[in-house]
C-alpha cells in the first residue's frame, strides 16, 4: 500500500489543476472558455472524482490498520531553524478527506443544474475547484504553519464565493463582513501560533503538546501564559466555525449561491475549526481552563443559534443558524473531552446538513419559476407551502435531513447527538441541560421549516404577502415610512422597479409558470445520494458496536477492539430524554404550523421581548454596528482630522517657510562683492558678540 501513500499529494493537487486550467482559460480565452460550459464542468468533476477515489482508498487502508504516513520537505532553513511542508495521512486526515471529497463531488454535480443559466458558470466551477483544493490541503497539513497557509486560502475562496454575485450589494457586503470577522479570529490564531512556537520551538502538533506539557510540569512556562496561547489559537476556530461572538458572518454568507452554502458553510470550511481543535487536542487537553472555555463557548453558540433560528423566515438563514447551533454541539463536545463524539457529529452533520442546504436550493429553484429571481421572495417561507406535491423528491430528502438533525432514531443525527449529550452529562450536568434544551428547540424550528415549506396550501401567489415582503425589503434598504415618505403601495411599486433593475443572478424569466416544479436530475440525484448517509452512516457509531470510536480515538489514547460495553438503563434514559424533548418540539410545531391549533403570532405577542430578542438575532449585529462599524468610522474621522490639520499642516508649513525664506533671500543675491563682504563681517561680529555674552 506504500505507493498509495506516496501519491496522496495528488488529492489536493488534482482540483487545483482543474482550477488553474479553467482560470487560465477564462483569463486568456474568456469567450471560448465561457462557451465550453459542460466540458469544463465534466473536467473539474472528473478530477475531484479521482481525488475522491484516492481518498476512499486511503480511508480503507487506515481502517485496515496501516500506520500513519508523513512526508515532509524543508521549505525554509537557516542554521538550526527549519520550516517544513508536506502531507500526513492518519485516521483524522482520512476521515476528513472522505467528508470533503464526497460532499464537494455531489455539490459540483448539483451545481450544473442550479447554475445552468448563470453567465458565471465556468468561473463558479473554477472557484469551487480552488476551494476544494485549499480545504483538502488544510486537512493533510502535517504542522500548524501549513494549516495556517491553507486556512487563509479557504478564507479567500469563501470571500470569492460569497461575493460571487458581486453586482448585488447584499452579496458584496456579506463577503466583506465574512472577510473582516474571520480576520479577527485569524489574527488571534496567528498570535497563538507564534506564542506556541516561542515557547516550544516547533509547529508540529504532537511536539507542541509534549513540550508544552514538559514546560508546564517543570514550571518553565506559567499556566496562565500557556492558557493565553491556547485561547488565542481557539480564536481561529471561533471565527471559522461561527462560534459566539464571531458568528455574525455566517447568516449573511447565505447571499452566495446555494451550492456554496452546502459545501463551505455547512459541511467543510466551517468544520475546519472543529478539525483544528481536534488537531490541537494534544495541546488543549493539558489546559483545563482552555477546555472549559471551549465547552462553554460551544454551549452558548448551540443555544443562541437554535433560539435565533426559531423566528427566521428566510429558509437559508434558518439553516445557517441551525449550522451555527450544530457546530456549537461539536465544539462543546471537544471542550468536555468527547473527542470521538465531536468528530462523529461533524461527519453525520456534514452529510445531512449539506443535503438540507441543497434541498433549500432546490426549493428556491422551484420557487423562482413562480415569483421570479428575487431572492427575498424565492427564499421566504411565508410564500411557500404545499411544495411536497410539486417537488416530491426534494420534500422526501428534506424530511430525512430534518429527522436526522432532530435526533430521531435510527437516523444518523440521533447517534452522534446522543453521544455528545451523554458525554456532556458526565462532565457537566449544566452543559448537558443547555444541550438538551437546544435539541428540543432544534426539532421545533426544523419542523416549522418543513411544514411551512412543504405542507399546507401554496402561498406563492398571495399578493398581500408579496407586498409586505417588498415593503420590508425597501425598509431594509433605507427607505423610511415616516411622514412624507411613500406609502406602502408606492413602496411596493418601487420594489418592483428595483428588482427589475438589479437582478444580479444572470437568469431570465422565460420559464415563468403558475406553480413550482421539481428540479432537474442533476440536482435531485445528489439529494438522493446524500440521503443514504443521512439515514445510515450513524450506524457505524452506535454504543452497541462503536466502530467510529475505535477508529478515531484521541492521539493520547489507545483502544483495543471495538467499544461495545453499554449500560443499557443509562443509554435508554439518556437516549429517551433526547428523543422525548425532540418529540415535544415536533409536537409544538405540528400544533402551530400544520394543524394551526395554536397561533404563533399570539404567542409572539405574549412574550414579545423574547420574540424580539430572537427576531433581532440577539442584537449582535446592532451592537457591533454601534461599537465597531460606527466606532471605527468616528475614529477614522478623527484620524483624518489629525492627518489634515497636523501632518499635512506641518508639511504645508515647511513648504511655506521654505517659500518665504527663499523669496526673502533672493534679494541678497545682487552680485556685489562689497555687499557680500559686509554680510560676512556682520555674521562674524554677531558670532563674536554671542560668544562674548556666553
Amino acid at each position: 500500500m506504500e505507493p498509495l501513500y506516496e501519491y496522496a499529494w495528488l488529492i489536493p493537487v488534482l482540483p487545483l489543476l482543474g482550477a488553474m486550467i479553467l482560470g487560465l482559460g477564462l483569463v486568456s480565452y474568456s469567450k471560448a472558455a465561457s462557451q465550453l460550459r459542460r466540458s469544463s464542468a465534466v473536467f473539474v468533476v472528473s478530477l475531484l472524482g479521482a481525488a475522491m477515489v484516492l481518498s476512499f482508498a486511503l480511508l480503507w487502508s487506515q481502517i485496515q490498520g496501516h500506520a500513519p504516513y508523513t512526508r515532509v520537505i524543508d521549505w525554509a532553513a537557516a542554521g538550526d531553524f527549519h520550516l517544513t511542508m508536506g502531507y500526513t495521512v492518519d485516521h483524522l486526515t482520512a476521515l476528513m478527506l472522505m467528508i470533503v471529497t464526497t460532499v464537494a463531488f455531489f455539490v459540483m454535480i448539483y451545481t450544473d443544474g442550479y447554475m445552468a443559466h448563470d453567465p458565471g458558470y465556468v468561473r463558479f466551477y473554477a472557484y469551487l475547484s480552488l476551494f476544494s483544493s485549499s480545504m483538502l490541503g488544510l486537512v493533510v497539513s502535517p504542522n500548524l504553519l501549513q494549516v495556517y497557509v491553507f486556512w487563509e486560502l479557504v478564507g479567500m475562496c469563501s470571500y470569492l464565493l460569497i461575493g460571487f454575485w458581486y453586482d448585488r450589494k447584499p452579496a458584496a457586503d456579506a463577503c466583506q463582513k465574512a472577510f473582516v470577522v474571520n480576520r479577527v479570529g485569524d489574527f488571534g490564531l496567528l498570535l497563538g501560533m507564534l506564542g506556541l512556537f516561542w515557547s516550544t520551538g516547533s509547529f508540529e502538533f504532537e511536539v507542541i503538546g509534549d513540550r508544552l506539557h514538559e514546560l508546564l510540569q517543570s514550571g518553565a512556562l506559567s499556566v496562565a501564559l500557556a492558557g493565553l496561547f491556547g485561547v488565542l489559537v481557539f480564536m481561529g476556530p471561533v471565527a471559522k466555525s461561527a462560534q459566539v461572538p464571531l458568528h455574525v458572518w455566517l447568516p449573511d454568507a447565505m447571499e452566495g449561491p446555494t451550492p456554496i452554502s452546502a459545501l463551505i458553510h455547512a459541511a467543510t470550511m466551517v468544520a475546519a475549526g472543529v478539525f483544528l481543535i481536534a488537531r490541537m487536542y494534544p495541546v488543549f487537553e493539558g489546559l483545563p481552563d482552555v477546555m472549559n472555555i471551549i465547552a462553554w463557548t460551544g454551549a452558548a453558540t448551540a443555544f443562541i443559534g437554535a433560539t435565533t433560528a426559531i423566528t427566521q423566515n428566510d429558509i437559508k438563514k434558518g439553516l445557517a443558524y441551525s449550522t451555527m447551533s450544530q457546530l456549537g454541539y461539536m465544539v462543546m463536545a471537544m471542550g468536555v473531552g468527547a473527542y470521538g463524539a465531536g468528530l462523529f457529529h461533524l461527519m453525520t452533520h456534514a452529510y445531512f446538513k449539506a443535503m438540507l442546504f441543497l434541498g433549500s436550493g432546490s426549493v428556491i429553484h422551484g420557487m423562482e419559476a413562480v415569483v421570479g429571481h428575487d431572492p427575498v421572495l424565492a427564499q421566504d417561507m411565508r410564500l411557500m407551502g404545499g411544495l411536497r406535491k410539486y417537488m416530491p423528491i426534494t420534500a422526501i430528502t428534506f424530511l430525512i435531513g430534518t429527522l436526522a438533525i432532530c435526533g430521531i432514531p435510527p437516523f444518523a443525527g440521533f447517534w452522534s447527538k446522543d453521544e455528545i449529550l451523554g458525554s456532556t452529562y458526565t462532565a457537566s450536568p449544566t452543559l448537558w441541560l443547555i444541550g438538551w434544551l437546544t435539541a428540543g428547540i432544534t426539532a421545533f424550528y426544523m419542523f416549522r421549516m418543513y411544514f411551512n415549506t412543504f405542507e399546507g396550501a401554496f402561498r406563492g401567489h398571495d399578493a398581500e404577502i408579496k407586498k409586505q415582503l417588498k415593503v420590508a425589503q425597501l425598509q431594509q434598504m433605507g427607505m423610511s415610512l415616516g411622514p412624507g415618505a411613500m406609502n406602502p403601495q408606492e413602496l411596493a411599486v418601487e420594489a418592483d422597479h428595483h428588482h427589475e433593475a438589479h437582478d444580479g443572478h444572470g437568469h431570465d424569466d422565460r420559464h415563468h409558470s403558475d406553480s413550482p416544479h421539481e428540479s432537474p436530475i442533476s440536482m435531485t440525484l445528489p439529494l438522493m445520494a446524500l440521503a443514504v448517509p443521512s439515514l445510515l452512516i450513524g450506524l457505524v457509531g452506535t454504543p452497541f458496536a462503536n466502530y467510529f470510536e475505535a477508529f478515531i480515538h484521541p492521539p493520547s489514547e489507545m483502544i483495543e477492539g471495538i467499544p461495545s460495553e453499554i449500560d443499557l438503563p443509562e443509554f435508554l434514559t439518556m437516549g429517551g430524554s433526547s428523543v422525548g424533548i425532540a418529540l415535544i418540539g415536533i409536537t409544538l410545531a405540528v400544533l402551530m404550523y400544520l394543524q394551526r391549533k395554536i397561533d404563533p403570532a399570539a404567542i409572539a405577542q405574549t412574550i414579545k421581548p423574547l420574540y424580539e430578542l430572537s427576531f433581532n438575532k440577539w442584537y449582535f449585529d446592532d451592537v457591533y454596528e454601534v461599537l465597531f462599524v460606527q466606532g471605527s468610522r468616528r475614529l477614522a474621522r478623527q484620524v483624518m482630522e489629525v492627518d489634515l490639520r497636523i501632518v499635512d499642516g506641518l508639511v504645508n508649513l515647511a513648504g511655506f517657510v521654505t517659500l518665504v525664506t527663499g523669496e526673502a533671500l533672493k534679494y541678497f543675491e545682487n552680485g556685489r562683492a562689497q555687499f557680500y563682504a559686509l554680510i560676512i563681517f556682520g555674521a562674524v561680529l554677531g558670532l563674536v558678540l554671542v560668544s562674548g555674552i556666553t
